[in-house]
């Protein structure tokens, strides 16, 4: 018997291309970030505010905590690094904060002069 050469290997099959799912709508609205210098700068504790009285006014002004807990432990070590907020005690994301009063300083003076 005459043995027949194995096929060439097929070529695959041509994928169909991905459609581009459609991204989601941003939320309007102030970030994470503003909602924080917002409560930090609305209390009156001279010792700063902490973590848990931030997030309990972050609460109160209709910001999901529990399911962004993250996020706000990230914006608030971001802010710290920046220098908008001043941590008062503790490490990280724990502990109280104030709002830095040399930064607000540096940008009023920067808008200022922006204009």
């Amino acid at each position: 018997m005459a043995e027949t050469a194995p096929a060439p290997a097929a070529a695959a099959p041509a994928k169909a291309p991905r459609k581009k799912s459609a991204a989601k709508a941003k939320k309007a609205g102030p970030g994470v970030g503003e909602l924080i210098v917002k409560a930090v700068s609305a209390s009156k504790e001279r010792s700063g505010m902490s973590l848990a009285a931030l997030k309990k006014a972050l609460a109160a002004s209709g910001y999901d905590v529990e399911k962004n807990n993250s996020r706000v432990k990230l914006a608030i070590k971001g802010m710290v690094t920046k220098g908008v907020l001043k941590q008062v005690k503790g490490t990280g994301a724990s502990g109280s904060f104030k709002l830095n009063k040399q930064q607000e300083a540096q940008e009023r003076c920067c808008q200022e002069a922006r204009r």
